[in-house]
């Protein structure tokens, strides 16, 4: 029974350095490859101290699998792929759930794509990091577990030989990007950001606007705070965080100061102005440690800079 459970789980080319593909019931919904880059392995839980990571480069392959749910837990998700994983010759290095990770700084320190792809619940997600030796050199993978009501998600990141062919022809974009729709694009109509962040846990607060290298919120109205506040209103019992980000430029001290500032101006504001009880929203910043899109570009930076509403309960 085990053995089939796992082989329904994983399909690998054995002995090979081919990207790993899940199966049924899982659905590949984001991938993302680069030829040639590096990948910062988690190998520990964050701590005061920072995320202890073993950077690796090579042929880096991001994907994103969702499956439905019913009373399946993160660990019955992880289970049969961790077990996959070891058949196939690859040694654990760390590996941890929710709290023991460091939660939320675990979380924000290391490598996620976006929402609505990928959804971490902050307080149910699971860590699972490996590496084997292979006759091109030597490959790690990575897998963050967590679930929603409905739908569980897995992402997987591998850090290939740079040697390795994939799987199978993939046609690859001079400038990889998260499949979300680029800086150019229509804000989300009026009235959307409660209905994603109840789906998803999570929704960026669109049309915010500072000044130039300011962490002062411009005085003038925004429909999606308006918004927020009156759901935060209508029941004290849900809470939410707001998180700030920026885009590369820069060090990270100074990124995550300037990130953590803006959001707490806005934070600010749903409490002075929209009249949201203070014990309802905490503020943080994570600088450019979790970006939707690559800061190679003004648009990938600009899709970078944003704030956030995560949320916690309710």
């Amino acid at each position: 029974m085990i053995r089939q459970l796992v082989l329904a789980a994983l399909i690998l080319c054995p002995g090979a350095a081919a990207a790993l593909e899940l199966g049924a019931p899982w659905t590949r919904v984001e991938r993302q490859e680069e030829a040639s880059a590096s990948y910062r392995l988690p190998t520990g839980p964050w701590t005061e101290a920072g995320l202890p990571v073993r950077p690796i480069e090579g042929r880096i392959v991001r994907s994103v699998w969702q499956r439905d749910l019913a009373e399946t837990s993160t660990l019955d998700l992880l289970t049969p792929l961790r077990a996959a994983l070891e058949a196939e010759g690859f040694r654990p290095l760390f590996q941890c759930e929710t709290r023991g990770c460091g939660g939320f700084d675990f979380r924000y320190a290391t490598d996620v794509l976006p929402e609505p792809e990928m959804h971490v619940d902050l307080g149910d997600f699971r860590f699972f990091a490996a590496i084997r030796d292979g006759a091109e050199g030597a490959e790690a993978v990575s897998l963050l577990i967590s679930r929603s009501d409905a739908t569980g998600f897995v992402q997987v990141i591998e850090a290939l030989p740079r040697t390795a062919a994939p799987a199978a022809p993939i046609a690859v974009p001079d400038e990889p990007i998260a499949a979300e729709a680029p800086a150019s694009a229509p804000a989300p109509a009026a009235g959307t950001l409660i209905p994603r962040l109840e789906e998803t846990g999570a929704a960026v607060l669109e049309e915010l606007v500072f000044g130039s290298g300011s962490a002062e919120l411009e005085d003038r109205a925004y429909p999606a705070l308006a918004d927020l506040a009156q759901w935060l209103k209508e029941d004290p019992a849900r809470r939410v965080v707001i998180v700030g980000h920026t885009d590369a430029s820069g060090g990270l001290e100074g990124n995550v100061t300037l990130s953590r500032a803006r959001a707490a101006s806005v934070r600010e504001r749903l409490i002075a102005r929209h009249g949201v009880d203070a014990a309802q929203v905490t503020a943080e910043g994570v600088g450019y440690l979790a970006p939707r899109a690559p800061n190679r570009t003004e648009e990938g930076r600009a899709r970078n800079r944003r704030v956030e509403v995560m949320l916690l309960a309710g």
